[in-house]
C-alpha cells in the first residue's frame, strides 16, 4: 500500500504532493513501481496535529481520487470521517482506512456496511492526535491491542459489516512509546491469531529513528525495507509504505526464497 498524502504537513513527505499535479504524478510513478494500492489521506495524523474541517479533507482528496479512478489501480481513502468516506467510495475508492477504527465518526460503520464490496482497515485507536500519546499506557501493549482490536470487530460486525470486509492494523506509532511498537512488531502473530488481514503502517515513523538515531524521516528508508522483510516473512496481508520499489523487491526476495 503505497502512501500519498496530500498535505502541507504529514511527518515525512508532507506538502510533496500537496497540489494536485504533484498528487497525481506521484500516484503514477507508484504504479509503475508495482504498487498494490495507494492510500490516498488529506488529514495529517502525525502526533500533536490540529484537525483539519471536513470541507478541506474532502476538497483535498476527492478530485485525486477522481482522477486515479480512470487509471484502474486499487484505491483506499485514508479518513474518520463518514462523509469523506462515502464521497470517496463514490469516486472510486475500494477500502476505507479509518485510524480510530470507526470510533471517531458513528456513521462509519453503517457506510461500511452499505458497501459490501469495500474492504474496511479498522486501527487500534486511542484517541486523536492531538492527545494520543497521553494514552501510551499499558500493562501488556500486545494483549491490550489484541483485545481492543477484538471488541472493535465484534462492534463492527454487529453494526452489520460483513467480516470479509474488514483488515486489521495494530496502529505502529498511535498512542504507543518506540518499546511499545517493537513489542507489537515482535509478536505479530499473535495479533494474526485473531484471523484477520493485518496491515503494518511503520515506514520511516519515529520508532525507527530512536533505535537508529536518524532524526529524519528519509534517513530511516532503510530501516523501513528491512522492517518490511521481516513483516513479509511473518505472512501479514500488507505493509504501508511511502516508497514503493525497494518495498516490492524485498517482498519479492521473500516470496522466492518461499518456494
Amino acid at each position: 500500500m503505497g502512501i500519498l498524502n496530500v498535505t502541507p504537513d504529514s511527518f515525512a513527505d508532507g506538502g510533496r504532493h500537496f497540489d494536485f499535479a504533484s498528487a497525481i504524478n506521484r500516484a503514477k510513478e507508484m504504479i509503475a513501481e508495482g504498487v498494490d494500492i495507494i492510500d490516498v489521506g488529506g488529514e495529517s495524523t502525525r502526533p500533536g496535529a490540529d484537525r483539519i474541517s471536513e470541507e478541506e479533507e474532502r476538497d483535498r482528496v476527492i478530485p485525486v481520487i477522481t482522477e486515479l479512478a480512470e487509471l484502474g489501480t486499487t484505491l483506499s481513502i485514508d479518513t474518520t470521517r463518514s462523509n469523506i468516506a462515502q464521497a470517496a467510495i463514490g469516486a472510486g475508492a475500494t477500502i476505507v482506512n479509518d485510524v480510530s477504527g470507526g470510533l471517531a465518526d458513528s456513521k462509519m460503520a453503517s457506510v461500511i456496511a452499505s458497501n459490501p464490496a469495500v474492504q474496511y482497515v479498522v486501527m487500534h485507536w486511542r484517541g486523536h492526535s492531538k492527545d494520543m500519546q497521553k494514552a501510551a499506557q499499558y500493562k501488556d501493549v500486545v494483549s491490550e491491542v489484541k483485545n481492543e482490536l477484538d471488541d472493535r470487530v465484534i462492534a463492527l460486525t454487529k453494526s452489520g459489516i460483513a467480516p470479509e470486509q474488514l483488515i486489521l492494523d495494530p496502529g505502529i506509532g498511535f498512542a504507543k512509546s518506540s518499546e511499545h511498537n517493537w513489542e507489537i512488531l515482535r509478536n505479530i502473530e499473535r495479533l494474526q491469531l485473531l484471523g484477520f488481514p493485518i496491515l503494518v503502517g511503520a515506514s520511516r515513523k519515529k520508532f525507527l529513528g530512536d533505535l537508529l538515531g536518524a532524526q529524519v524521516a528519509d534517513d530511516r528508508e532503510f530501516a523501513s525495507i528491512a522492517l518490511t522483510t521481516y513483516l513479509a516473512k511473518a505472512g501479514v496481508w500488507g505493509v504501508r509504505t511511502h516508497s514503493v520499489k525497494p518495498h516490492r523487491d524485498a517482498i519479492a526476495i521473500v516470496e522466492e526464497m518461499r518456494k
